[in-house]
């Protein structure tokens, strides 16, 4: 049997495809690795053995009956437990929620079994994909935090016990996990993935992600799911078609960043600051700058959104369950219920026009670089971490990634994110995929 998890998921999904190994072959790996390792990572939620070598069985059939496989056939894949599934419960890391499931799977779980993928278990998310952290440990550290709120999906991909995840962003959880956890994480534009049957927080700042080891995987599994949704309004037409031929080919030419030293670039620790250092050093073609100014109101204004939309969209758990709540949860909601409609509608209308003035950069540049966190995963499980290096652009909708490039303290994984321009997702990946393989060089 090969070694499975040094393949790329593309040629994993071709070694089924070629009947060079078995859905449930790659399964049974799999499940070797949650028995091993998750009694101390804690990343699911949900993980059913049995179902999932049932759903293995079913693909290896329809594999032999010379029945059209898609790109992703035979390959298991983790979703965030905000998620809805009909064969799975859907908790939303909360226990209001204990045992419950939704009646109908989300659209982007309908795309994955279309694409011949299996939904292998319910990855951990923190207390309604807020702040209150989960369970789940950094498998780099287990005495350290794995992010949130996508904590189960980045760390089971880091551990090897899922091949590529699904996660969320509201602020920035895909990529502070990925940074934390050592893997790639991508958020596209705004609008790309349908949340239908998905747990919603924030109409306008709720985003769908991924993660992979690499940045093909993370194409090819955002190939699958990028589809307008009639039920979603905030989709768009966006042909995904090429995203992973794209992606391959990379830029045309060597492509220029520019690096934000943001206004928090004191608060990173040295080590990891060192680091970013060298990292700008080491290339020709990286120009750095202070963050625009108007950064500091997307702050505020990205902040009461998301509380208004918390306490509107979670209202009924506050008045019935307010007890079953975290701290974080309840003083969110209680701002939210104090925000005026005057404040909710200058943070919608700064939207368009701070992205008009930040989609200047790209008249020039490929990218915009800048630390995906802090610096490396803080100790203790109280807290996830901080956002404040993510959340301009979760209210910009602008696509961004995360790339395990650097080591910060004690050896630990310290991601670079890089962000695009909106809905520029194919050469963004491009630029991405050239960056990772720069590193790697």
């Amino acid at each position: 049997m090969s070694d499975i998890f040094s393949l790329s998921v593309e040629d994993l999904a071709a070694k089924i495809r070629d009947a060079q190994i078995t859905s449930v072959e790659v399964c049974e790996q799999y499940i070797e690795r949650i028995k091993k390792f998750d009694k101390d990572i804690k990343a699911w939620a949900h993980f059913d053995k049995k179902l999932l070598l049932e759903k293995a069985t079913e693909a290896d059939n329809h594999r032999r009956a010379g029945k059209p496989l898609g790109p992703l056939h035979g390959i298991p894949v983790a979703v965030k437990d905000i998620v809805g599934t009909i064969d799975m419960p859907t908790e939303c890391g909360t226990p209001i929620r204990k045992g419950k499931s939704y009646s109908q799977n989300a659209e982007i779980v309908d795309l994955l079994h279309s694409a011949g993928a299996i939904v292998m278990g319910k990855t951990t998310t923190s207390e309604l994909a807020f702040l209150g952290p989960s369970k789940t440990t950094n498998p780099h550290d287990y005495s350290r935090t794995p992010g949130g709120s996508s904590s189960g999906s980045a760390a089971a991909v880091a551990s090897y016990m899922a091949p590529i995840s699904i996660g969320s962003q509201t602020g920035g959880s895909i990529i502070r996990p990925a940074s934390y956890c050592g893997v790639v994480g991508y958020k596209p534009s705004y609008g790309l993935i349908s949340r239908n049957g998905v747990l919603r927080t924030s109409f306008n700042l709720d985003h769908m992600g991924v993660f992979g080891r690499k940045v093909e995987d993370v194409a090819l599994l955002a190939k699958v799911l990028i589809k307008k949704d009639p039920y979603d309004p905030a989709t768009i037409y966006y042909s995904a078609d090429n995203m992973l031929s794209e992606t391959k080919k990379g830029p045309l030419f060597e492509p220029k960043f520019i690096f934000y030293k943001t206004e928090h670039w004191q608060l990173i620790e040295k080590k990891s600051r060192d680091a970013f250092e060298y990292f700008i050093k080491s290339f020709k073609n990286i120009e750095t700058f202070d963050t625009p100014s108007y950064f500091k109101d997307i702050h505020k204004y990205h902040q009461i959104i998301h509380e208004t939309d918390l306490a509107n969209n979670f209202s009924h758990y506050y008045k019935k369950y307010k007890k079953k709540l975290s701290k974080y949860m309840q003083t969110a909601i209680a701002n939210g219920n104090k925000h005026s409609a005057k404040d909710y509608a200058e943070a919608i209308d700064f939207m368009k026009r701070s992205y008009e003035s930040y989609q200047e950069v790209f008249e020039d540049y490929h990218g915009v670089l800048s630390p995906s966190s802090p610096g490396v995963a803080p100790k203790g499980l109280k807290s996830t971490g901080t956002a404040e290096f993510n959340k301009v652009w979760s209210y910009l909708g602008t696509p961004c990634i995360s790339l395990p490039l650097l080591e910060g303290e004690n050896k630990l994984p310290l991601g670079v994110q890089l962000i695009g321009d909106r809905y520029d997702d194919h050469r963004f990946l491009g630029v991405a995929r050239w960056l990772e393989k720069e590193c790697e060089e």
